[in-house]
């Protein structure tokens, strides 16, 4: 490989095992100067820092955890890329650091020997040291150094020892690259262990002493030569050469995801050349992929022979005494369900004084606008609008930022691990494994990290099912809509001596209906859209450790700017839209009727005292002037004229044009629907007090069809509202945030159409139904 220019920053890709503290590595290298985004194209999250160590600097690209570079998923196939220097607007990378756990050096050195393949400067970091020890593992780091002919750094990174060291290193080897050709492991070479000071390397050892070549692992003759010809063969074919390393990847992938992206973008008529080669090599019995395996982990040994040792038998350790009571199938759920119940409890109550403190100051600002400008558009836009909007999007960040503390403390200790094993059993019965537990529990406070969390899921399929089914699953945005409603029109009624109430049964009926829903669904896109054998669900059990803090708030503040800079620009954009499609046009014949009423009661107003029992008369008439003047101009705006348009379509539900108005004027949030009733029905938007409730309560059982004197609001009307707003995708929020995790429109939009369609029938049978039965 040539030196690297000059010129251009740097590149370090940082790659691992999933478990191996690589996050804590990177955070421990790059601190605070890291960026999270997409790679183009894909969903797949990119995080990159800037390591400035001296006088230079080194971009570092955290790479998605993996066992292996043959690709079965889309994150995997996206590192293989950006290591082979095909991913488009991202520059080759300059050197590799290698993430290994020192307490599983064999299964971790299959990644390394997969990595050192590629003949990319490499440097590997031995971390978590100190579990190795205290499992009785004593590693002779030179020796193992000089097996592999790359730097081996050893380091504990959430303590931070061995950063400086590392960083060293890697500063080295992206100056001074150097790696010559193969040559195997020579297990007579190693040196005597190195002491437990072998952490604090001393400043000697950073350019180190003349490396041999890497080790590689070798592969059966018969092996090597259809590599060969096969490379022949595909540069014959007319298209870009093949490096090496990707024609034996071709081989050993069958059918994988690298095949066809190589394939297509390179030579088409490689598939016949494959399954031929493939042919010759099942005949000299070489099967594919096992050879793979079995090659690598002898290799595996043959570096480790001697450079680990251990004193005895294995002991018994703290996590084996913690799992015999954490997975056990009784004990283990009883665990595992009370601290779910804590992670929900937290992220439904404990965010509430946030939530309310922002609401307070969106709402304090709002009013100091309105005190500080002429009424008018412009000001009904920053308060209505811009305010309101921000205020909308921001009172779900306490939810979201609790959600992932938990997250990235349970993960960082271990114990996420343990929980999707234990809930595996139970989600392989809808098509999905255990790794969707964790976001569909959280959509019940908040279906937006309830998405994002669904990130953490690797298979494709599984991961866009859980997307896809999370907003059904009931949160706290619709609980409005459901109080308002129950408590107006399902009758207080109590059983078995008032424990039980019908009131209560109601609410616990509508987030029964959601979770059935979420379960149907996800049973019938795993077996339509999302066709496949649900994969077997394999996880590593990590050793328990206490979680770093660094560790844990990069992670929860990553996920806070991330969603305040995704999400929050686009619910921003919709709600203006919505305040625009509230407020236009004006209509003058609505100011000519209550404009004069509002002067001449304002101007009333202003000659009375505050202590004349007159003002608070008039103040209150105002106020009723007021909101009539604003309801007036809502009936008559573009939203108002929608309501109208829908009208025959929600008519068979036992709707309105109004409540058709509020159901539409509900897309950018649920619960906006309570503030559009009150608007509508002439209460005005202040309706989330006891007394506004009480008041719209009974504007609502008051209201009537126009053109006749039916009430509007019966039993079967509320029901319909109530299943209708349990199965709908009213929520902008959460299809923004599908579209930024799917990286594309068309999942939004499909899950509103479906969770539409869904709610629509519903609403429509429980009407139908609970008028004939009524």
């Amino acid at each position: 490989m040539p030196p690297p220019s000059p010129s251009r920053v740097q590149t370090v890709a940082l790659i691992g095992n999933p478990n191996t503290g690589k996050s804590t590595l990177f955070n421990a290298l790059v601190g605070v100067h890291q960026r999270v985004g997409n790679y183009p194209g894909v969903t797949v999250e990119k995080r990159t820092g800037r390591l400035t160590h001296g006088s230079g600097s080194v971009e570092v690209i955290d790479l998605p955890g993996t066992y292996s570079l043959a690709p079965r998923s889309r994150d995997e196939l996206v590192a293989v890329e950006l290591l082979l220097g095909r991913l488009a607007d991202t520059a080759p990378v300059d050197a590799v650091l290698c993430v290994v756990d020192a307490s599983n050096l064999e299964r971790n050195l299959y990644l390394v020997s997969q990595v050192l393949d590629l003949e990319i400067p490499t440097v590997v970091a031995v971390n978590m040291v100190d579990l190795a020890e205290r499992e009785g593992a004593v590693i002779d780091f030179l020796a193992l150094e000089e097996r592999l002919g790359v730097p081996v750094v050893p380091v504990q990174a959430h303590r931070k020892i061995g950063i400086g060291v590392l960083k060293d290193t890697l500063a080295n080897t992206t100056t001074s690259p150097s790696i010559t050709g193969p040559s195997g492991p020579s297990p007579s070479s190693a040196t005597p262990s190195a002491p437990p000071e072998v952490l604090e390397v001393s400043e000697s050892r950073i350019g180190g002493p003349s490396r041999s070549a890497p080790s590689r692992a070798v592969f059966p003759n018969a092996f090597e030569t259809e590599t060969k010809r096969l490379a022949v063969r595909a540069a014959n074919g007319g298209g870009a050469p093949l490096p090496g390393w990707a024609v034996r990847r071709l081989l050993l992938d069958a059918d994988g995801l690298l095949e066809a992206d190589l394939i297509a973008a390179e030579n088409g008529r490689l598939h016949e050349a494959l399954r031929a080669a493939r042919s010759r090599l099942a005949e000299a019995s070489c099967p594919l992929p096992e050879v793979e395996t079995t090659v690598r982990y002898t290799w595996a040994r043959g570096v480790l022979d001697g450079v680990v040792t251990r004193a005895g038998e294995r002991p018994t350790s703290l996590t084996d005494h913690i799992d015999r009571v954490l997975t056990h199938p009784l004990k283990g759920l009883t665990v595992f369900a009370m601290v779910m119940f804590v992670v929900f409890q937290s992220i439904f109550a404990g965010a509430v004084p946030a939530m309310e403190a922002i609401e307070a100051a969106a709402g304090g600002l709002g009013a100091w606008l309105e005190g500080s400008m002429a009424a008018g558009p412009f000001r009904s836009l920053l308060v209505d609008g811009v305010i309101a909007g921000v205020g909308g999007v921001l009172v779900f960040l306490p939810q979201i930022l609790i959600l992932f503390f938990f997250i990235a403390l349970l993960e960082d200790c271990g114990y996420m691990a343990r929980g999707a094993f234990l809930m595996d059993r139970f989600m392989v019965r809808v098509g999905l494994s255990g790794k969707s537990f964790i976001p569909m529990l959280s959509s019940f406070a908040c279906a937006i990290p309830g998405v994002m969390a669904a990130r953490t899921i690797e298979n494709e399929r599984d991961r866009l099912t859980t997307i896809l089914v999370a907003p059904l699953l009931t949160c706290s945005a619709r609980l409005p809509v459901y109080a308002l409603l129950i408590a107006a029109f399902v009758p207080a009624h109590g059983y078995l001596g008032g424990w039980v109430g019908l009131q209560g049964l109601t609410l616990a009926g509508l987030y029964l209906l959601g979770i059935a829903a979420a379960v149907a669904a996800a049973l019938v896109f795993k077996r339509t859209l999302f066709r496949g054998r649900t994969p077997a669900f394999l996880m590593e059990l990590p050793s328990y450790k206490w979680p770093s803090p660094r560790t844990v708030f990069f992670r929860v503040a990553e996920r806070g700017w991330v969603f305040i800079r995704c999400a929050g620009t686009l619910i921003l954009a919709v709600s203006i839209l919505v305040w625009a499609a509230l407020y236009f046009p004006r209509s003058e014949a609505v100011e000519a009727e209550y404009a004069p009423q509002a002067a001449a009661l304002e101007a009333a107003l202003a000659d009375h005292a505050a202590e004349d029992p007159r003002h608070a008369e008039l103040a209150e008439q105002l106020t009723e002037v007021n909101r009539q003047w604003q309801a007036a101009h809502q009936r008559q705006s573009i939203l108002g004229r929608m309501g109208r348009l829908i009208e025959p379509a929600v008519e068979p539900l036992g709707w309105d044009w109004r409540i058709g108005c509020a159901a539409i004027a509900s897309f950018p949030a649920r619960e906006v629907v309570v503030a559009t009733l009150g608007v509508i029905f002439a209460v005005g938007e202040d309706v989330e007090d006891e007394e506004g409730a009480t008041q719209l309560s009974a504007q609502l059982k008051a209201a009537t069809w126009e053109g006749d004197s039916r009430p509007l609001f019966t039993l079967p009307t509320a029901l319909s509202i109530l299943v209708f707003f349990a199965l709908c995708a009213q929520c902008a929020a959460t299809l923004a945030v599908i579209r930024r995790e799917t990286n594309s429109w068309r999942w939004p939009a499909f899950t509103f159409a479906y969770m539409t369609a869904l709610a629509y029938l519903g609403a429509l049978a429980t009407y139908q139904i609970g008028s004939l039965l009524t």
